[in-house]
């Protein structure tokens, strides 16, 4: 299913998918229980920071899943995306059946991942589908599991085929579930993704909201309204909950010392660095490690 390797965040695991013998490489489908049975718990249990995307639904009982910090509760019907680079956790696994779909983002075409919006790493993590969409997605991961476990009946590039074609209304299917009373989901305005994609790339490198402007050929004013309309926030919050978030997965889940993740993520000194996030979340980052590190997940 998976192996670990190290990177440059000593303390997080780093999991690169790695497909079953004989299988498709990309996509993998199998029960909770499966994986329980394959991968030791105390495994599971440490956070990981896998490079492929993670699909959870739950048929009967509660699984808690903690993705960057948040534990989220999926009952009955619900959903769960991780998606690559994302921190999670999981939780126990013996009290709960499901589903879970693994795949590389490069297994689907670019018009499939375009249109359920793959790469948006602020797309929201649970979904709750209405039960005009439950039912599609139910008939849509039977589908995909049954031919998953029916390798050898076409050949095996007739059968990755089928599996890509399945998993893509899937995805689809889940990035554009009906909203609540009929009302209208907005698509992102262009404006905004080109900032959030740029704050992506450069966030350790530059936390002013100018400098964005400047490399993207608008004004300082034009993303911030920008921002407001499709995050509901700021420019220049939206980049400070980004390099917050980093922050708070170098300093929950790797060794280095403040320093270390001040250089990282461009401050001029821990000092700065330290003021800077205890000003965003109330605590110094050593006084958030302990907090984080003594916490046993659920």
């Amino acid at each position: 299913m998976v192996k670990n390797r190290h990177d440059s965040d000593p303390g997080i695991p780093a999991v690169s998918f790695a497909a079953p013998a004989g299988t498709p490489a990309g996509v993998e489908v199998l029960s909770l229980a499966d994986l329980c049975h394959r991968v030791p718990g105390a495994r599971l249990t440490v956070p990981q920071r896998p490079d492929f995307h993670h699909l959870i639904t739950v048929t009967s009982g509660t699984l808690w899943h903690t993705v960057d910090f948040t534990a989220y509760a999926l009952d009955p019907g619900s959903w769960l995306w991780v998606r690559p680079g994302q921190v999670q956790q999981w939780g126990d696994l013996t009290h709960a059946e499901g589903t879970v779909i693994l795949f590389r983002q490069d297994f689907l075409d670019p018009a499939t991942s375009a249109g359920a919006r793959m790469e948006d790493p602020h797309a929201p993590i649970l979904r709750r589908p209405l039960s005009e969409d439950a039912q599609a997605l139910r008939l849509a991961v039977d589908h995909l599991a049954a031919e998953f476990d029916a390798l050898g009946h076409l050949p095996l590039e007739i059968h990755t085929a089928a599996l890509r074609h399945l998993l893509a209304v899937l995805v689809l299917r889940l990035a554009h579930l009906t909203a609540p009373l009929g009302s209208p989901v907005p698509e992102p305005d262009a404006t905004y993704l080109r900032f959030r994609d740029a704050v992506e790339k450069d966030f350790a490198r530059t936390r002013r909201v100018e400098d964005y402007a400047d490399a993207l050929g608008y004004s300082a004013r034009t993303l911030s309204r920008a921002t407001l309309a499709s995050a509901g926030l700021g420019a220049k919050e939206f980049i400070d909950r980004r390099v917050v978030l980093e922050a708070k997965r170098l300093l929950a889940h790797s060794d280095q010392t403040a320093a270390r993740i001040a250089d990282r993520l461009g401050f001029s000194s821990a000092t700065h660095f330290s003021k800077y996030f205890h000003q965003r979340t109330g605590q110094t980052p050593i006084a958030f490690r302990g907090t984080v590190r003594g916490h046993t997940p659920r």
